[in-house]
């Protein structure tokens, strides 16, 4: 197979962020290739340079042995290379064919030829062996089928590479596999793909190569059936994993597992999100959800604290059966969420800190029971020295605060509301080494004051560390768990990548 896409040395800075450092990638003409890594890895950054949606600071690009340069994403259409995003970017209220030929209709002086629209369209979706009225509105399909007709709209552009951006995201296992027929046959024509996923079984399932990103730079570019699945793991994470027996070793102090769970489900789940799974909460244990980017962590959380309806299973607080249709309902039973993105869904950054602290409060007194501003300085003083939030006073805007600083006010948010069980989906994220060490120490506390904690990180050796047992989930399934004793770094992983159950 010839190469078809070829970067070399390709870099991209933002204020602060070395995003792309030094990166080679290549594509050949009639391959899947896989482009693989944890958040923050360099993915979409390097799409987006690709695609001419930011231009590169250095490197070069060649398609087809020509060297390119795409300005902005249509150049890109221009040259060949398509991509179909994970949110698919149509518009639904109008139909199948306008959507495939949208902004390039044929017609003549201003007036449309939709007999050959029609036809355009229909050849189109043929490639792609899908029976679908051209007429039909697009809303009005599946998101199975929505996705098979922006991958048709790409390829009526006379693509000759194809970038899927986590497509197979929101697909159950029989559309994923009907879209896989769909890229093997595109394959067989010579075209090369690009395969963003975090699903492993499908990157063994089909592709050819696949290259690994972390930190912005290239790890490595391997044929996929002769890199071990758990190799992979370990090049991902940026871990070294031993493949001898697992020895235990001591993780955080076990919990009483005899005490009735403070939060108990079983069968919750959500299509497209997170298959049905039974979980268990105790006071004073910290227990901990494995899994790579992907895998159903964050869905599993956002299903507990009612920020997604579950569409099967029940949910119990302290042994009484209830409904969480909604995160005001979660705080009024005495749940608590950390989200992994403070800035985009904790923080409020203009406002200070004595009211980003106290807002959850008073959301759950209600607005006939406010706060005292007597009260709110008591709080807020209180919250401030217990965890040592350094601020110059509770009224400095939240937003001048560091990271650590920052995560250290979301969690006296909730904190504050006097939580049964807090859920911490990535707390150090972002933050520096000192700050991870006050997070968890803070966690510990939590633990001691016998809250229930459900605890959430990419890091490998902080899940370990901070857990007396994880459930560990992939392919959002949860496919295992591990507690006390057994609790190891390498275990952990071998469970992640699916070589040891």
């Amino acid at each position: 197979m010839s190469e078809l896409l070829e970067l070399r040395g390709v870099g991209k800075r933002f204020p602060g962020v070395v995003a792309l450092d030094d990166v080679d990638f290549t594509v050949r003409a009639g391959e899947i290739h896989a482009l693989l890594g944890e958040n923050g890895a360099g993915k979409s950054t390097l799409i987006k340079v690709l695609t001419g949606v930011y231009p590169a600071d250095e490197g070069e690009f060649r398609l087809g042995g020509a060297s390119i340069r795409p300005g902005s994403p249509r150049a890109a259409e221009e040259l060949g290379i398509s991509t179909v995003y994970q949110e698919v970017n149509l518009v639904p209220s109008l139909s199948v064919a306008e959507n495939i030929t949208l902004g390039r209709q044929p017609g003549r002086a201003g007036l449309l030829n939709w007999r050959a629209i029609r036809r355009r369209a229909r050849a189109a979706l043929a490639r792609l062996e899908l029976d679908c009225d051209v007429d039909a509105e697009l809303g009005a399909l599946s998101v199975a089928h929505q996705q098979m007709v922006a991958i048709a709209r790409a390829l009526d552009t006379r693509a000759r590479l194809l970038i899927l951006d986590e497509p197979t995201a929101s697909l159950d296992e029989h559309e994923v596999a009907e879209l896989f027929k769909i890229m093997r046959q595109l394959r067989a024509d010579g075209l090369g793909i690009v395969f963003v996923t975090h699903f492993l079984d499908q990157v063994y399932a089909v592709t050819d190569r696949l290259t690994v990103l972390r930190n912005g730079a290239r790890v490595g570019e391997f044929a996929t059936a002769g890199l071990p699945r758990l190799e992979l793991v370990g090049r991902m994470l940026g871990r070294e994993v031993s493949a001898a027996e697992f020895a235990a070793q001591g993780a955080a102090s076990p919990a009483d597992h005899a005490a009735p769970p403070v939060l108990a489900t079983h069968g919750l789940g959500r299509r497209g999100a997170v298959a049905p799974f039974d979980l268990s909460l105790r006071g004073g244990e910290v227990v901990g959800l494995g899994g790579l980017l992907g895998s159903g962590r964050t869905e599993t959380a956002r299903l507990l604290f009612g920020l997604d309806r579950a569409d099967s299973g029940t949910i119990s607080v302290h042994g009484a059966p209830c409904r969480i249709d909604s995160p005001r309902e979660a705080v009024r039973l005495g749940l608590a969420f950390c989200s992994e993105d403070r800035k985009a869904e904790g923080l409020l950054p203009n406002l200070s800190v004595r009211e980003n602290l106290l807002i959850a409060q008073q959301g759950r007194r209600g607005a006939l029971r406010a706060l005292t501003r007597a009260e709110q300085e008591q709080l807020c003083a209180h919250y401030i020295a217990a965890l040592q939030i350094k601020t110059p006073d509770p009224e400095t805007p939240v937003k001048n605060l560091s990271g650590g600083n920052q995560q250290k006010v979301l969690l006296a948010r909730w904190l504050a509301t006097q939580p049964a069980v807090i859920i911490l989906d990535e707390p150090t994220r972002g933050i520096d080494v000192g700050a991870k060490q006050e997070i968890e120490q803070l966690i510990a506390g939590l633990r001691a004051d016998g809250l229930a904690v459900l605890f959430i990180s990419s890091e490998i050796d902080e899940v370990v560390r901070n857990c007396s047992r994880v459930l560990v989930l992939r392919e959002r399934r949860l496919t295992g768990e591990i507690a006390d004793g057994d609790l190891t770094a390498d275990h952990l992983m071998h469970l992640m990548a699916g070589t040891h159950e």
